[in-house]
């Protein structure tokens, strides 16, 4: 009998899924604000629905966007043309209220720009220091999207999805399943794709990690994709929670990422709380960690935090709490500052995930906090 308490499940999709179509422009947007204007204060949101693309929000900020532009230019590598939507833009400007709490200009500090409840996570099971099931999700995803840039990949299209459960009841891992949804042409040869599927994606990210391939595998289990993207499904900035943090190995924090600028803790709360996270793993203080930080609109600094390490701790808990106090500069103005975050750096992230990501440059991933970590224990 399967330990369920052993099981942890992660997901990701692609980025032609409709929430991640307008995680990409709300973050493409913001980029462009801040490449023009480092100051700008940026809260976007971006429905599609049908054939209706809708950007809103709050912009407050020096730069000229245009954000029917920037739509498109996320729009057309994944397939569609000017035939497919029509693109509103209604954005407004950021409320003096907010303003006034987040700028401080009489201490000339930065205040977080409203309450949030944000976790980070790492564990040293992977060498990202991710989940497992995490980064096999993802790995199903992006070497999909890759075989179809190739064109070898039967008709498939960009939206789609993937998730992944992993048995940890054992000393080492097992998938006990792998399951993907992936959008294709009319003509696809049902039979032939899912075998593709199987063989080319699924296989291949397990025999990568070295993990057995005698799971259950699940492909395209309600029949057809062929209507997909916002045609198919109503997408929204902010729905792929889980998919932008760590599954269902540690807490989600209350609010989403994308389209929002360094001032909203939901986002750069997070990010410094995975950095915390992640070096504590690798000054190998612990085998996991999850950092715990709550802020209030208008103070720089949290007004909680807590540390969790599933009583993998390698020395006592409050000695990791003194240390990452001593280490960590929890002041918003220096989180800002220290992972750079009024850089243009946030579309990347849309996609696969924001933590783990070895295959960008990330500040919040670096491992440079170890030896004040261990000089402070």
């Amino acid at each position: 009998m399967i330990n369920q308490l052993a099981l942890y499940t992660s997901e990701s999709v692609g980025k032609g899924h409709p929430d991640k179509i307008c995680d990409q422009i709300a973050d493409a947007i913001l980029d462009e604000c801040l490449r023009q204007d480092k100051n700008s204060r940026v809260a976007c949101e971006v429905l599609a629905s049908n054939h209706l693309i809708v950007v809103g929000g709050e912009i407050t900020t020096k730069a000229y966007v245009d954000v029917v532009k920037i739509a498109w230019s996320i729009l057309k590598p994944i397939g569609y043309d000017e035939n497919d939507f029509t693109i509103l833009a209604n954005i407004n400007r950021q409320s003096p209220n907010i303003t006034a709490l987040v700028d401080q200009t009489k201490s000339k500090a930065l205040g977080a720009g409203d309450q949030g409840i944000v976790y980070g996570y790492a564990t040293n099971k992977t060498e990202t220091f991710m989940p497992l099931s995490t980064v096999l999700a993802h790995e199903l995803v992006k070497l999909a999207t890759k075989l179809i840039e190739q064109g070898k990949f039967l008709g498939a299209k960009y939206d789609m999805k993937s998730q992944v459960t992993i048995d940890w009841s054992k000393v080492e891992p097992k998938i006990n399943n792998m399951v993907m949804s992936i959008q294709h042409d009319a003509n696809v040869d049902r039979s032939k794709f899912k075998k593709y599927v199987v063989d080319n994606v699924m296989l291949t990210v397990a025999k990568k990690y070295h993990l057995n391939i005698d799971f259950q595998k699940r492909v395209n289990a309600n029949g057809d994709f062929i209507i997909g993207g916002p045609i198919g499904d109503t997408g929204l900035t902010g729905r792929k929670i889980i998919v932008d943090n760590y599954g269902t190995a540690a807490h989600v924090g209350g609010g989403a990422f994308s389209g929002k600028d360094y001032t909203k803790v939901d986002r750069s709360g997070a990010y410094f709380a995975r950095w915390i996270a992640k070096n504590v793993i690798a000054a190998k203080l612990a085998d996991r960690c999850e950092i715990e930080l709550a802020f209030v609109i208008g103070d720089p600094y949290p007004i909680a935090f807590r540390v969790e390490t599933f009583n993998t701790n390698h020395v006592k808990i409050d000695k990791i709490y003194q240390a990452i106090k001593k280490t960590f500069d929890m002041n918003l103005n220096h989180i800002i500052k220290v992972l750079k975050l009024d850089q243009p750096i946030y579309q990347q992230t849309a996609v696969y995930g924001h933590f783990g990501r070895d295959d960008l440059n990330l500040p919040w991933e670096a491992t440079n906090q170890v030896k004040n970590l261990l000089k402070n224990i």
